[in-house]
């Protein structure tokens, strides 16, 4: 299954679109799928704040898992990771118009009103559908990249 059907199916599942990145990339990259889903819990909805996209924050930890330091010292990973979050964030932004929940969706989900307004205009079923997608293809490009940062 590809990673934009995985996701797809964990959103559908009403997982959020945090959980549901992080997931479609996680046992490629060392982590389970439970372990993704606990990690991007707290993630979605931009932060629950209407912040980062929420397949933003899901994307950047798998690009974390590839690419992260880990060890004391080894400030290469680190950079190079810190370069792979910036040029994933710079292209879904070109895609997409922001990386910021709110703006991509237009109103506030933060708010009892936001969070109403986005149901009755059907927007988690269709914008952030696609904002997942957008997400998914960025990071899988930049995961299979070979010696680039």
């Amino acid at each position: 299954m590809k990673h934009t059907e995985i996701a797809s199916e964990l959103f559908s599942k009403r997982y959020y679109c945090s959980q549901a990145v992080l997931a479609a990339f996680a046992e490629e990259l060392g982590m389970t799928k439970e372990q993704a889903l606990k990690v991007g819990a707290c993630f979605g909805g931009g932060m629950c704040k209407a912040e980062v996209c929420g397949a933003c924050t899901g994307a950047l930890m798998a690009l974390g898992l590839k690419y992260g330091m880990c060890e004391d010292g080894d400030l290469e990973s680190k950079e190079r990771a810190n370069s792979y979050a910036v040029r994933f964030l710079d292209e879904f932004a070109k895609q997409n118009g922001s990386y910021i929940c709110r703006e991509l969706l237009d109103c506030d989900i933060s708010t009892d009103e936001g969070k109403a307004y986005a149901r009755a205009n059907g927007l988690y079923a269709t914008e952030c559908p696609k904002m997942i997608e957008s997400a998914v293809l960025i990071a899988e490009k930049l995961i299979n990249e070979i010696g680039r940062a």
